[in-house]
């Protein structure tokens, strides 16, 4: 038997999930409901699903389910199209999310029709390291990034090299992996996010590919990076928590229908 699970499409430059308020409708497994639902042959279709749950500590919980069924510690874009969802369900526009990273703050900047959202993300940890001897950065902004610099985008197959990145024992819990050419007016990024592959656009991983700007001289905060999917904004002092800023879009809202077996009655 199947029911009608309420549901929210929605993209932060053009990463896209499907919203499941998990508070309401009660799906008993939702990473059984995320690999369902994010299939784009059979279902909606999306990167991922961001499930709100209630929270002890903040004003919501959120979980990140990737398309593959994988859980993400935490996602800069999802992170704001669930700000965007819950101001407009009446929960305020300045709020405090918990996920797997700790606890992210927002702050809806602008709203109806377009909505941009301010998120501080916590304090990007850098490194220098090497790989397939070149320079690569590791960055982790409460989930682990790979960040290597290229003069062009299309130098580097960028799914080969993340593949070869995720066999590396160094690497074993898997790590998203981006490509960023400097430009005049900040960063050139191409991302490929563990449990999904190329994406159109990766918040947190524009956050990383910023901080090893910042770092490494090349770039000063704020950073303008270009996505496939837009133009994330990334600002940092090089030592306290960095702020993620970008679009949040509701694409619409649905219901889909669900095997009860997985839903509480």
């Amino acid at each position: 038997m199947s029911r009608r699970v309420p549901v929210t499409k929605m993209h932060g430059t053009r990463n896209d999930f499907v919203i499941l308020d998990n508070r309401r409708a009660h799906i008993l497994d939702p990473v059984a409901f995320g690999r369902f639902v994010c299939d784009r042959r059979s279902a909606i279709g999306a990167d991922g699903l961001l499930s709100i749950e209630r929270s002890t500590v903040a004003d919501a919980r959120m979980r990140v389910i990737n398309a593959d069924g994988s859980e993400a510690e935490m996602c800069g874009n999802g992170m704001r199209c669930v700000a965007r969802y819950l101001t407009e369900a009446g929960e305020g526009d300045r709020l405090r999310v918990e996920t797997l990273a700790g606890i992210i703050e927002s702050d809806v900047l602008r709203g109806d029709p377009a909505f941009d959202v301010r998120l501080e993300v916590g304090v990007p940890e850098v490194e220098r390291r090497a790989f397939d001897g070149r320079e690569v950065w590791y960055v982790k902004v409460g989930n682990p990034h790979l960040v290597m610099f290229v003069d062009a985008l299309d130098a580097v197959d960028l799914p080969a090299l993340a593949e070869r990145v995720q066999r590396d024992p160094a690497y074993a819990g898997g790590i998203n992996v981006h490509l960023a050419a400097r430009a005049a007016d900040g960063l050139d990024v191409k991302h490929w996010e563990r449990g999904v592959g190329l994406t159109m656009a990766c918040g947190t991983g524009a956050v990383a590919c910023a901080a090893a700007a910042i770092v490494d001289g090349s770039a000063r905060s704020p950073v303008a990076v270009a996505v496939p999917g837009g133009t994330l904004r990334v600002g940092w002092d090089g030592q306290g928590p960095a702020s993620l800023t970008g679009p949040a879009v509701r694409v619409f809202d649905g219901h889909v229908l669900y095997d009860e077996a997985h839903v509480r009655a």
